[in-house]
C-alpha cells in the first residue's frame, strides 16, 4: 500500500464521497489499491471492470459510435467510461483506464503503452494522454499510480 490510496480514501471520506472505477487496461488494480485501506469500504462504490468493446457498451454506457469511431483505447473512450461508471454507480467521483499495456497490439499511431486516464469529479471530466515505459506490470502499474494522483489533483 502507498501513500496515494490512502490520502484517496481520506480526502473522499472529508468529502463524504462516494467512487466508482471503470477499468480496462488495468484490470482492477485501481480498485484493488482503494480496498487495501482500511475504512474504504466507506467510500468505495463498485468497480467496473470492461476489458471488451461490448462490456464498455453494455456495463457502462460507451457509445458503440465513440468505440467505431475512436477505439476503445482513446480520449473519447476514457471520458466516457469515467461518467458512465459515475452514473451507474450513482458516485461523485469515478476513474477509468484503457490502453494498450503490452507487450503487442500497438501501432505507431497507438503504441504499446498508450494509456488513456479518465477522472470525473465535481460533474467535470478530465482526461490525460500518457505513454508508459516498461513491461506489462509496469505500464498497468504506473496507469494505476497515475488514476489515483488525478483523483487528489481534481479537487485543487
Amino acid at each position: 500500500m502507498s501513500a496515494v490510496e490512502e490520502r484517496v480514501v481520506e480526502f473522499l471520506k472529508e468529502k463524504k464521497w462516494m467512487i466508482a472505477t471503470a477499468e480496462s487496461c488495468t484490470g482492477g488494480l485501481i480498485g484493488a489499491a482503494l480496498v487495501n485501506v482500511p475504512g474504504a469500504s466507506s467510500v468505495y462504490s463498485e468497480g467496473f471492470i470492461t476489458y471488451s468493446d461490448q462490456a464498455k457498451h453494455e456495463l457502462l454506457g460507451v457509445k458503440e459510435e465513440t468505440l467505431a469511431r475512436f477505439t476503445a483505447v482513446s480520449a473519447e473512450t476514457a471520458r466516457e467510461m469515467a461518467e458512465g461508471a459515475a452514473n451507474r454507480a450513482q458516485a461523485q467521483v469515478a476513474v477509468a483506464s484503457t490502453g494498450i499495456a503490452g507487450p503487442d497490439g500497438g501501432t505507431p499511431e497507438q503504441p504499446v503503452g498508450l494509456v488513456y486516464l479518465a477522472c470525473f469529479q465535481n460533474g467535470q471530466t478530465r482526461v490525460e494522454r500518457h505513454v508508459f515505459e516498461g513491461d506489462r506490470a509496469a505500464v498497468r502499474h504506473q496507469a494505476m499510480d497515475r488514476a489515483l494522483e488525478m483523483i487528489l489533483e481534481a479537487d485543487s
